[in-house]
C-alpha cells in the first residue's frame, strides 16, 4: 500500500466536509450511498432491492455473516464461520471439522447445538428516546445508568410488541441511535461442510495473503416448526459470476472499525489495547499447539480455538503496524488538528471543542486500572468456558430480579432468550482442556499482581486489595493444582445443573459450595467496581464527546456518512479489480487449477496438502474455472460469509478472508492495494458438482427461483 496515497485518505478522513473516495464505506441500509452510486456507476438501488438483499442477509450470533440461497431455507456462509458448530458436532466418531459433511436428503441434516441466526427485519431511529433520557446536569454514572435504563426499555417495548430480537445499536460512537429488529432462528441444521484442508488450503501462511486457493463455504438450513422454513427473500445464484471490472455489492455484518477515533484514542490503542491483547493472543497460542501436538485427542479438542486466535493474532499484527506508522498517524494528527480549527471558528460548536480534552482525560484517567479490568471482568486471569457460565449465572441470579431498566446491558430482559441458548448449549466442555486454560491463566494472574507473596503493611490499600484478592483464589496451591480442583470439583458441566442455578436464582447461588460458583462470587464484587469505575470514566464520557464530534460533522457534512462498523447489517460495494505488488501485477482472481499447481510447489504438504477427494477428481475438473477473486468493497473481520451480488443481486461470490494490505482498513480506507477476497460463484458450483457429487445441493442453489 502507498503510504503517501494512505497518507492523503486519510487526511481528508477528518477534515470537516468529508469525501468518500472511490469504493469506501460500511453502509447503513436505511442510508445506502445512492449518491455515490448514482455518479459513479450510474446504479440507483430501489427501495425493492435494498429490502430485498437486506432479508436476504443472515447475522451468524456466533460471529460472522451469511445468506439465504434458496427458498427452503437454505443459508451459505463460510467454512470458518461454521467451525464454531462443526468442532461442537464433531467426537471421536465424526469429525465433521477434519473430513467434513454432506447431507444428501433433509432427513440426513444435523442440528446444531446452540446455533443462532438473525436476521434484520426493521431499522427505526430511537436517538430522540435515548438522549431525552440524559439530563443535561447529571453526572457521568447519573448519565450512563440513564442511558442504560433508556436502551434496556426500549428493546424490552418492542420485544414484547413484535417478538422480534430488538437491539439498540449506538452508531457514529453516541451521534445516533437506531433499534435493529430481527427475526430468529434457533433450529439450524448442518447441510454441507467441505475438508478442513480443502477450506483452509495453505493454511496460516496463505491466511490474509492473494492469490488463493480455498472452498470456505458451508451450507446450513434454517427450520422452525420441525420444518424447513420458507424466507420471502433468498439471493438468486449467477453460475457465471462475478466479471472482472464488473460492480459488485456486499452485504454483511462488520464487526468494528475505528475510523472516526481521536488521534489520543488511537494512541491508546497502539500503546496499550493493541500490545495486551497481541500478547494474550501469542501466550495462548502457544499454549494451545503445545496441548494440541500431545495427541490427536487433544489436536480435536483444541483445533477450531486455536484457528481463531491465530486468525485474530495475524489481523492485530497487521492492524497495529498501521497504528505505528509514523506517517499515518502524523496525517491523523494533521486532519485532527484541522477539525479543531473549523470547530473553534464556530462559536455554535463550543461542546464540540470540549469534546477532545474530555477523550484524552477519560483514557489518562483509567489506565491505572486497565489491568485490573483485564484480568476481572476481561476474565484474563480465569480463561475457561466454565468461569464465563460461573459468572453468568452469578450475575444473573443478581440482575433478574431487578427493574429491567436497571440491569447490565448483557441481562437486560430483551436478551435472556439468546443467552439462554448459549448457557445451556449441549456442546462438549473437555476437562483437560479447560484444565491446561485455567493454569495457564491463573499462573498469568500471578505473574500481572508479581506473585503470591504475604500482604505487608507497607502496601497501598489497593495493593493490599489485589494481593488479598489473589490469596484468596489461588487457595494456597499452585496454579495447576488450583485448575485442577476447580475444574474437576465444579458440577457445572452438567447443563441440568445449569438449568437449576438459572430457575432457582440467588437462592441457590448463596447456597451453593460448587467452587466454579464460589469462585465467581469472589471476583463479582471487584470485578463489578471496576466496570463501573470504565463506565463512568471512560465509556460514558467517550460515548458524550463522540455525540458531540458526530453533531459538528453533521451539521458541516450533512448525514451522508457512514458510521463505524458495529457488527450490524452494512452494504458496501466495488468492482473485481486486481492490483499491483512490490511492482508486479497480482491478478483479479485465481483458478481451481491453480490449487494444484499451488499444492505442487509446495510438495504437497500441510498445509499445502489437498484432501483425498480433489486429487481423486482431478482429471474431472474444468480447471479453468474461476476460483477465488479480490474486489475493491470496502470490509473487515465479522464480514465473513457475505454474499457478494451483482447489480440484479444475484450470488456471484462469498466473502472469506482480505488480503494483508487490507488490515489498516479497521482505522482507514484504500483501494490502491487493499483487497476482498471471496470464493466465486462458479467455482463453488463446479467443486459441488465435480469433486463431491452434491447434485441436490447443486440443483437447490441453480434452479432457486427460477
Amino acid at each position: 500500500m502507498s503510504i503517501t496515497r494512505l497518507a492523503l485518505l486519510l487526511t481528508f478522513a477528518l477534515t470537516p466536509v468529508m469525501t468518500t473516495f472511490a469504493d469506501e464505506g460500511m453502509w447503513l441500509f436505511n442510508n445506502p450511498p445512492r449518491k455515490v452510486l448514482k455518479e459513479k456507476y450510474g446504479f440507483e438501488p430501489s427501495a425493492e432491492w435494498l429490502t430485498h438483499l437486506q432479508k436476504s442477509a443472515v447475522r451468524f450470533n456466533s460471529g460472522g455473516s451469511g445468506s439465504f440461497v434458496s427458498g427452503d431455507g437454505l443459508v451459505m456462509t463460510n467454512h470458518h464461520v461454521g467451525a464454531d458448530a462443526l468442532a461442537k458436532l464433531t467426537s471421536s466418531e465424526h469429525n465433521y471439522l477434519n473430513d467434513g459433511f454432506h447431507a444428501k436428503t433433509q432427513k440426513e441434516e444435523i442440528k446444531c447445538l446452540d446455533l443462532e441466526l438473525n436476521v434484520l427485519q426493521s431499522i427505526t431511529d430511537v436517538t430522540d428516546q435515548v438522549n431525552a433520557a440524559v439530563k443535561p446536569d447529571m453526572s457521568p454514572e447519573e448519565a450512563e445508568k440513564a442511558r442504560r435504563a433508556a436502551m434496556n426499555n426500549i428493546e424490552k417495548e418492542a420485544t414484547d410488541k413484535s417478538k422480534l430480537r430488538s437491539d439498540v445499536v449506538t452508531l457514529y460512537q453516541g451521534g445516533l441511535y437506531h433499534l435493529y429488529q430481527y427475526k430468529k432462528y434457533t433450529d439450524v441444521r448442518l447441510v454441507f461442510a467441505p475438508e478442513q484442508k480443502a477450506a483452509f488450503f495453505g493454511g496460516d501462511p496463505d491466511n490474509f495473503e492473494f492469490p488463493r486457493y480455498d472452498l470456505d463455504i458451508c451450507f446450513f438450513r434454517a427450520y422452525e416448526n420441525d420444518k424447513p422454513v420458507k424466507p420471502e427473500h433468498f439471493l438468486k445464484w449467477s453460475e457465471a459470476g462475478a466479471k472482472e471490472g464488473e460492480l459488485i455489492f456486499v452485504a454483511g455484518h462488520p464487526g468494528k472499525t475505528d475510523r472516526q477515533n481521536t488521534v489520543a484514542h488511537l494512541e491508546y490503542m497502539r500503546d496499550r489495547q493493541f500490545p495486551i491483547t497481541l500478547n494474550m493472543l501469542r501466550r495462548r497460542e502457544v499454549l494451545l499447539k503445545n496441548y494440541a501436538e500431545r495427541s490427536d485427542e487433544n489436536a480435536l479438542q483444541a483445533q477450531d480455538e486455536l484457528f481463531g486466535i491465530q486468525n485474530s493474532r495475524k489481523a492485530k499484527l497487521g492492524g497495529l503496524a498501521g497504528l505505528q506508522d509514523p506517517k499515518i498517524m502524523s496525517a491523523k494528527s494533521s486532519a485532527e488538528e484541522k477539525l479543531r480549527q473549523t470547530i473553534n471558528a464556530d462559536k455554535n460548536n463550543a461542546e464540540a471543542a470540549k469534546a477532545f480534552e474530555t477523550i484524552d482525560k477519560a483514557f489518562e484517567n483509567f489506565l491505572p486500572d486497565v489491568t485490573e479490568f483485564s484480568l476481572l471482568e476481561g476474565h484474563a486471569a480465569f480463561n475457561t468456558q466454565l468461569f464465563n457460565i460461573a459468572v453468568d449465572l452469578v450475575r444473573l441470579a443478581e440482575e433478574q430480579p431487578k427493574p429491567n431498566s436497571d440491569r447490565l446491558r448483557e441481562y437486560r430482559e430483551s436478551a435472556i432468550e439468546s443467552l439462554k441458548q448459549e448457557l445451556f448449549s449441549p456442546a462438549p466442555i473437555y476437562e483437560s482442556l479447560e484444565i491446561t486454560k485455567l493454569a495457564d491463566s491463573l499462573s498469568y494472574y500471578l505473574e500481572m499482581r508479581g506473585g503470591e507473596g504475604p500482604v505487608s503493611p507497607y502496601q497501598s490499600p489497593e495493593a493490599k486489595r489485589y494481593q488479598e484478592m489473589l490469596q484468596k483464589v489461588m487457595a494456597g496451591k499452585s496454579p495447576r493444582a488450583r485448575a485442577a480442583e476447580l475444574i474437576n470439583g465444579t458440577k457445572l458441566k452438567d447443563v441440568a445443573e445449569r438449568e437449576r442455578y438459572f430457575k432457582e436464582g440467588k437462592k441457590a447461588i448463596d447456597a451453593s459450595t460448587d467452587p466454579m460458583i464460589q469462585l465467581a462470587k469472589l471476583i463479582d464484587p471487584a470485578a463489578r467496581a471496576v466496570r463501573k469505575k470504565y463506565e463512568t470514566t471512560v465509556e460514558e464520557p467517550l460515548r458524550q464527546s463522540y455525540a458531540k464530534l458526530a453533531k459538528a460533522r453533521f451539521a458541516a457534512e450533512g448525514t451522508e456518512t457512514y458510521p463505524d462498523a458495529t457488527f450490524t447489517l452494512r452494504l458496501a460495494f466495488g468492482t473485481v479489480k486486481g492490483y499491483t505488488e512490490d511492482g508486479k501485477p497480482v491478478p483479479a482472481w485465481t483458478t481451481i487449477g491453480g490449487t494444484f499447481e499451488h499444492a505442487d510447489k509446495h510438495g504437497n504438504k500441510d498445509p499445502f496438502e489437498l484432501p483425498p477427494s480433489w486429487i481423486k477428481n482431478k482429471g474431472k475438473l474444468k480447471l479453468g474455472t474461476p476460483y477465488n477473486f479480490v474486489s475493491t468493497a470496502d470490509i473487515i473481520g465479522g464480514n465473513s460469509g457475505s454474499p457478494v451480488v451483482n447489480r440484479a443481486g444475484e450470488v456471484v461470490g462469498i466473502i472469506f478472508d482480505g488480503n494483508i494490505q487490507s488490515l489498516v482498513l479497521d482505522f482507514a480506507y484504500s483501494d490502491e492495494q487493499a483487497r476482498a477476497t471471496s470464493v466465486h460463484s462458479a467455482g463453488i458450483i463446479e467443486a459441488l458438482r465435480t469433486i463431491y457429487q452434491a447434485d441436490e445441493l447443486v440443483k437447490e442453489l441453480t434452479s432457486a427461483g427460477k
